[in-house]
């Protein structure tokens, strides 16, 4: 849906709305996360400054490589598990500056 009127500046033209790019520092950061998840662990992969198919396209190959689920989340990847290891390897093969991030 696409935004119609503001109070702040009147009415909107589309033209001038433009999708905001994802911008990454270029470090791609693993995270392992389990808060809200009932313990059970996923690894959240963020940085990454790929949009659309090539966004779903890595996620898919990551999921494919772990043999595990996961999803994309507000353009990061969620893996399922604790595979920060073999994601750390399979990101850096594919020519990103990879760390881990948190605890």
């Amino acid at each position: 849906m696409a935004l119609v009127y503001s109070t702040d500046v009147g009415r909107i033209n589309p033209e001038v709305i433009k999708e905001e790019k994802i911008q990454g520092d270029g470090i791609v950061r693993i995270q392992r996360q389990t808060s809200g998840r009932k313990g059970k662990g996923v690894c959240v992969i963020s940085g990454l400054s790929l949009e659309g198919k090539a966004l779903v396209s890595l996620a898919s190959e990551l999921k494919r490589r772990t043999g595990c689920g996961g999803a994309i989340k507000n353009y990061n990847i969620e893996i399922q598990g604790d595979h920060r290891e073999m994601l750390k390897k399979i990101l850096e093969e594919k020519g990103f500056n990879v760390k881990f991030s948190g605890g």
